[in-house]
């Protein structure tokens, strides 16, 4: 089996930003090098009692990414069959637009081939249980110890173009939501992904969700997880399309609906979703939103409060923010 391996150097700092942009567009398994230090944790799960003295941390990191090379020269990715030139492409536009965010260093692109190397499995030995505060996340090849048992258990495995709750902008979502969830809750995730936030939503108790995403890759990966969680498939609705700029979506999504819309998307997103969203929102509903980096912060909560939205909360984490608003009640 052929593989292609596309390299993108960047700097440390922005290392998550980079994984999180490329895995929107289907690549996956990110295989990371850089010289930042080892934590505790990372030595222990290394198995090795003494490790050599690594290089000083340059800032420089090497992001690569393993994309199947089919018979007929065309890679498979996530369901679609591009060229090389085609996703390098993609991969190159995406790197650009991030340098809106902040430094990405060079963020060139470098592409090889290689073989019989089971890329996309093997490096899911790196993907192990772990917690969201008293939440275990764990895949499928793993099992829930004894001294978990009783926890709530949230079972998903990497290796879609979906996130596994790891990232600081999920977590900060996930919290809010845990805040805000009711019984009677209608849910809206827009941007949902692999469905994890409508997914923990309706864990928490709500009554129903629906997610909204631009990439159809997101049913399959939705009806998965769904199922992997014992989530009833009338519980969650998906719809594909732009809610942005497509009313035919807008109106499908409804009106007025919905207790919580939570959003966890880059800033430059949502400052055009929100007034959008404003109206899917029942009065006295709660917009829960996240992806913002902290120099974002002012702008989001400028759109939030120019929709005529109400600020409750700014939560962080790193240097991510959630921004936390609601709905005026109607008189």
């Amino acid at each position: 089996m052929k593989w292609m391996k596309f390299r993108v150097k960047t700097v440390t700092d922005a290392e998550d930003i980079v994984i999180s942009t490329l895995y929107d567009i289907g690549l996956e398994g990110a295989q990371i090098e850089d010289k930042i230090p080892l934590t505790a944790m990372e030595k222990e799960q290394m198995f090795v009692d003494i490790l050599p003295t690594p290089p000083e941390d340059d800032g420089v990191a090497y992001l690569s990414f393993f994309v199947e090379v089919q018979e007929d020269g065309m890679l498979k990715l996530q369901g679609e069959s591009v060229s090389r030139e085609k996703l390098q492409e993609r991969i190159e536009n995406e790197l650009e637009d991030l340098r809106m965010f902040g430094d990405i260093g060079e963020g060139t692109v470098t592409v090889d081939e290689t073989e019989d190397i089971d890329w996309i499995n093997n490096w899911k030995q790196y993907f192990h249980q772990f917690y969201i505060d008293d939440i275990l996340v764990i895949p499928s090849w793993e099992e829930v110890k004894p001294e978990d048992t009783g926890r709530m258990v949230l079972h998903i495995d990497p290796g879609t173009a979906f996130g596994t709750g790891m990232h600081e902008t999920t977590q900060l979502c996930i919290r809010q939501l845990r805040r805000y969830v009711t019984s009677r809750t209608e849910l809206l995730d827009v941007g949902t992904g692999s469905g994890i936030l409508a997914i923990l939503s309706l864990m928490f108790g709500a009554r129903h969700a629906v997610g909204t995403d631009l990439d159809p890759c997101a049913v399959p990966a939705v009806k998965e997880n769904c199922e992997a969680n014992g989530i009833a498939k009338e519980r969650f609705d998906m719809m594909i399309g732009n809610i942005i700029t497509d009313t035919e979506v807008q109106d499908q999504v409804g009106y007025e609906k919905y207790d919580i819309v939570v959003a966890n998307i880059l800033a430059d997103v949502l400052v055009p979703l929100t007034p959008v969203i404003v109206r899917q929102l029942k009065p006295g509903g709660i917009y829960i939103t996240s992806g913002i980096i902290n120099d974002k912060e002012q702008t989001v909560v400028d759109a939030v409060k120019a929709a005529g939205l109400k600020v409750l909360d700014i939560t962080c984490q790193g240097e991510w923010v959630s921004v936390t608003a609601q709905k005026e009640m109607s008189l």
